[in-house]
């Protein structure tokens, strides 16, 4: 699959500089061989991107820079085959990959997860010639993927002849995608809109413009705006999942629903563990002592209700990291029993997958909220200059949540706890 080279209609008004970064690229030009050392890759990436995440959230700009940098890290290839120039690791350790980055900047740990799910397409949706073939592509040219997937609107149409699938329409949100080098489409059968195809394409085309209209309270430098699509084909080889000789959906691939990837859990994590260790660099530097409680002290990391609240924060944010650890080691499990042979993944599995899936969604989503908008009453009055930039955490964490409302989740969980049932599998489950 080669990229056209087409003009490109829609530009970024502006972007960061990816020359900012430069120094990364032969710093990091060996990449990691084990688990521990792509975590502290993560961490190092993290570390770059924190000294002035409060400054790039603000100015809002396009963030090439900040995805050239994930690229010179080589987390874009954490999950890729070692045949190819990946690190060949397992979905646990992605998971905790895209958190140690949110910890440093939310935006940009939701864009590399965001990539880590679209570049593993084909392994969910796809046959097995394609999920090899995408893996080639995209880990030996060391592509960031983004995605035009809305699977709750047909705005997108796809009409099709011998040869060719073809996505006429719009998308709303299209997240990472201005910034990619391929982005995911998903669209619907014309006069089938209950049929969805999902497919790989260049980014590069004129067929492609992006609005740049993202400009939401958080997660400011995902670039999730939307996007206009004329005219942009696929071979049927292409179409996920999809027989190219019968023009139908594969049901040895298609047929059965295969597990989520358990992303924004981690990010939210992420942004979460992130905000305390902020106010906690700020209280312990910044954050001065209440002189009229009647019991004084002398510096604010001795009060009393300070303590307590950092305690009770680490105790809940710990007891969502195991649990979401639990999740990645399940997910681990899964995919590594079942990858090669998904009849065999049973539906009582999957209904359990499912909803530990839900319990992780809700707990990162309460314990991130709650923390997040907490941490203002431990760092004080000063912490919400708009140069802190500790609000961005809420923010970031807000935003996303409300993408797949959590109520609908303690629903589903409660009916498999009052009544034993496994949610019906759908886009979000």
């Amino acid at each position: 699959m080669a990229t056209p080279v087409v003009p490109v209609v829609s530009q970024a008004p502006s972007a960061t500089d990816p020359a900012v970064y430069a120094e990364y690229e032969p710093k990091w030009a060996s990449y990691p061989t084990d688990a521990q050392g792509w975590l502290e890759r993560a961490r190092e990436v993290a570390t770059v991107l924190s000294v002035d995440a409060a400054a790039r959230e603000k100015a809002n700009k396009s963030p090439k820079a900040e995805v050239t940098l994930l690229k010179h890290s080589g987390l874009l290839k954490v999950l890729g085959p070692k045949k190819y120039g990946g690190g060949e690791q397992s979905w646990s350790v992605g998971y905790k990959v895209i958190r140690e980055v949110a910890k440093g900047d939310g935006s940009i740990g939701m864009l590399l997860g965001y990539h880590l799910l679209w570049s593993r397409t084909a392994h969910v949706v796809g046959n097995d010639e394609q999920a090899e073939r995408f893996q080639k592509l995209i880990i030996e040219n060391n592509y960031y993927v983004g995605g035009a997937v809305n699977p709750r609107d047909n705005d997108l149409k796809i009409t099709y002849d011998d040869t060719t699938i073809t996505f006429n329409g719009f998308k709303n949100f299209t997240t990472g995608a201005a910034v990619s080098d391929l982005v995911v489409l998903e669209g619907a059968i014309h006069d089938r809109p209950e049929e969805h195809i999902f497919a790989f394409v260049p980014t590069a085309q004129a067929g492609i413009q992006f609005h740049y209209n993202w400009d939401n309270v958080g997660l400011r430098l995902t670039e999730s705006g939307s996007a206009k699509i004329e005219g942009i084909s696929a071979p049927w080889a292409d179409a996920l999942g999809w027989d190219a000789a019968t023009k139908k959906p594969d049901p040895a691939v298609l047929g059965i629903p295969f597990p989520a990837l358990l992303l924004p859990t981690n990010f939210y994590l992420g942004i979460a563990l992130g905000a305390l260790d902020f106010a906690k660099k700020y209280t312990t530097t910044s954050t001065r002592a209440w002189p009229y409680g009647g019991d004084n002290k002398e510096k604010a990391t001795d009060e009393f209700y300070i303590l307590s609240t950092y305690g009770n924060f680490f105790a809940h944010l710990r007891a969502a990291e195991a649990l979401t650890d639990q999740a990645g080691a399940e997910a681990d499990r899964i995919y590594g029993t079942y990858q090669d042979n998904r009849s065999a993944f049973p539906i009582e599995e999957r209904g359990e997958w499912a909803e530990l899936v839900a319990s992780v969604k809700v707990v990162t989503t309460d314990v991130g909220l709650r923390v997040t908008a907490g941490v203002f009453e431990v760092t004080g009055s000063r912490a919400t200059a708009s140069k802190v930039g500790l609000d961005r955490f809420w923010r970031d964490i807000r935003t996303h949540t409300l993408h797949d409302p959590v109520a609908y989740k303690n629903r589903e969980l409660g009916r498999y706890v009052l009544l034993g049932e496994h949610p019906e599998p759908t886009w979000y489950t």
